[in-house]
């Protein structure tokens, strides 16, 4: 059951929250792949070095802030959903965010196609690429996909699970009623600045994983979901620097 002590957030307060990190931290992308470009990495090198020196000290550092100035638990009454659950709902529920979003993200693919007409003026630069085309020396993407292993797959997606789905989610204003897990979902699409076009994808996409995470007032389920999910383009980027081995 939900905490009812706990308070929510105005809508204005809300959307600030949600919005501010990823302004931030697309700042910093926007700065850094040009010259992550110009010294001849793919441009997913920006965005980890982005979410290190903006996405964690910001998400991080709010919940610290939050903690110090309520003086209250980080884990149980600022990050909140620690329930409980025995191993099997963990697979149950990790295996269907897994595979639903999964699913909704491939058939979804078209949409972010279509939406990246709207935003033909980003120079090809500052677009975000795996670097999966060839182009890039195989020290460069061994360091590059090492850095996304530790901060793609584990460490930012934890971050933001901490922050979106412990913090955030539970004190989505209470006006919202019905619409707060959509509202939610959107939003943190809408966060993704860097990648602007994939907001339809994103919004549909992440659904599953707020769902369970709210249904089993559990952020475990949520952070294992994230981190698999973030691992599938890990996995393809091994693949593809083992072959050029």
């Amino acid at each position: 059951m939900m905490d009812h002590s706990i308070r929510s957030h105005s809508l204005q307060t809300s959307v600030v929250l949600h919005l501010l990190p990823g302004i931030l931290t697309g700042l910093a992308y926007f700065a850094l792949a040009p010259l992550v470009e110009n010294h001849n990495y793919p441009t997913i090198m920006a965005l980890m070095l982005a979410g290190i020196i903006a996405l964690l000290p910001f998400e991080l550092g709010y919940l610290y802030y939050q903690k110090y100035k309520n003086g209250k638990k980080l884990v149980g009454e600022i990050i909140l959903y620690w329930k409980p659950l025995k191993i099997k709902q963990y697979l149950l529920y990790i295996f269907a965010v897994f595979m639903l979003s999964g699913f909704l993200f491939t058939i979804l693919g078209f949409t972010s196609s279509y939406l990246s007409n709207l935003f033909s003026w980003i120079p090809s630069e500052m677009i975000l690429h795996m670097g999966l085309n060839g182009e890039y020396p195989v020290s460069h993407l061994i360091l590059t996909y090492g850095l996304f292993l530790i901060f793609g797959v584990i460490v930012l997606p934890l971050t933001e699970e901490l922050y979106f789905r412990g913090y955030l989610l539970p004190r989505m204003p209470a006006r919202l009623k019905g619409w707060s897990n959509i509202t939610h979902s959107a939003l943190f699409a809408l966060y993704h600045t860097w990648t602007p076009w994939m907001f339809v994808i994103r919004t549909i996409g992440v659904l599953p994983l707020i769902y369970a995470v709210k249904r089993t007032q559990n952020l475990k389920v949520g952070i294992i979901s994230h981190c698999l999910l973030n691992s599938i383009d890990f996995i393809v980027g091994f693949i593809f620097i083992m072959q050029l081995l």
